[in-house]
C-alpha cells in the first residue's frame, strides 16, 4: 500500500537537499532559499511542474515505476534511496536488471557539469540511460528505444540506419568492438541473462553478428579515435575518453576534438545550432 504522506515529505526532503550547483544548475541571484524549486525537479525528472507539485502535497496519482525512476535519477537519489522512494509509492522493490537502469549520485553530478559537450551514459549491454543535449544533437534521442532495441549493439546489427552515423569505412571496426563488448557482458552475466538473449537473438537475426561472435575479437586497450557524420555539420572526428562506475558497470562516454582541427569548429557550431533549438 502506497504511503502518500510519507512519499511526498521524502520528496520535500531530497528536494530541499540539493542545491542549484550539484545538479548543473546555476543559483542565480534571486534565489533565497536554499533547495530546489520544484519547477527545477520537474524538469529534471521530465514531468510537468503540476505533476510533480501534487505529489509533494500529496494529492496527486499514483506513480508509475517509470515516473519514479525518473524522479530518483533527477533527485540523485542512491540506490538504497531510490529502494525506500518505490516502498513509499507502494511498488515492490526494483529487481536486479532494473536497478542496473540507476545512475549513481556521483555519476549523474559529473554528467551535469558537461551539457556543452556530446557525453551519455550506457550500461553494459549498450544501453543509453541518459544523454547530454549536445550527445542527442550528435546522437540522436537513444533513450526512446525499447526492448532489444534499447542497446546499440542491437541496433547496429540489424537496423541499417543506425549504421548512418558512421562512415562505411569504418564499419567493420565498429562491428568488431560491438561484438567485443557483447562477449563481456555475456562472460560476466552468463547465457542466462539479458545479456544472453541479447546474443542469441543477434546469432539469429544477423549473420554478420554471427560470424564475428565465432571469431571472439577482443577489445583494444585504447579506443581510437572514430568519425561521426551528421547531416548539419559534416564529418567530425572524435575521441572518446570513458569513465567506468564498477558498482553499477556503467559507462560515462565523453567525445571531444583536438582543439584547432575543423572536427573542433564543428562542435563549437554544433553547439550553437543545439542552443537554438527548444528545449
Amino acid at each position: 500500500m502506497a504511503d502518500r504522506a510519507g512519499l511526498a515529505a521524502f520528496l520535500r526532503a531530497r528536494r530541499e537537499a540539493l542545491q542549484p550547483e550539484d545538479v548543473g544548475l546555476p543559483r542565480g541571484r534571486r534565489r533565497r532559499t536554499g533547495g530546489l524549486r520544484r519547477e527545477e525537479v520537474a524538469a529534471l525528472c521530465d514531468m510537468s511542474v503540476d505533476y510533480y507539485s501534487r505529489l509533494e502535497q500529496p494529492r496527486g496519482p499514483h506513480p508509475s515505476e517509470q515516473m519514479l525512476a525518473a524522479i530518483a535519477r533527477g533527485l540523485h537519489l542512491s540506490l538504497e534511496e531510490r529502494d525506500h522512494l518505490f516502498q513509499l509509492a507502494g511498488h515492490a522493490l526494483p529487481g536486479r536488471v532494473r536497478r542496473d537502469d540507476h545512475i549513481t549520485p556521483g555519476m549523474m553530478r559529473i554528467l551535469d557539469r558537461l551539457e556543452d559537450t556530446p557525453a551519455q551514459v550506457m550500461n553494459h549491454l549498450g544501453e543509453t540511460l541518459k544523454q547530454t543535449r549536445m550527445a542527442v544533437a550528435l546522437l540522436g534521442d537513444e533513450t526512446v528505444y525499447t526492448g532489444l532495441a534499447r542497446s546499440a549493439h542491437y541496433r547496429w546489427f540489424t537496423d541499417p540506419a543506425s549504421r548512418l552515423v558512421h562512415p562505411e569505412s569504418d564499419h567493420p571496426e565498429q562491428s568488431r568492438q560491438m561484438v567485443a563488448d557483447l562477449h563481456g557482458a555475456y562472460a560476466r552475466d552468463g547465457g542466462d541473462s539479458r545479456a544472453g538473449a541479447l546474443v542469441d537473438a543477434l546469432r539469429e537475426e544477423s549473420p554478420e553478428f554471427a560470424g564475428l561472435w565465432h571469431e571472439r575479437p577482443v577489445l583494444a586497450p585504447y579506443c581510437a579515435s572514430k568519425h561521426f557524420r551528421h547531416p548539419q555539420v559534416g564529418t567530425l572526428e572524435l575521441h572518446c575518453q570513458t569513465l567506468v562506475d564498477p558498482d553499477q558497470s556503467h559507462r560515462l562516454l565523453v567525445y571531444t576534438a583536438v582543439p584547432g582541427t575543423e572536427s573542433h569548429t564543428s562542435l563549437r557550431l554544433l553547439s550553437v545550432l543545439d542552443q537554438s533549438l527548444p528545449a
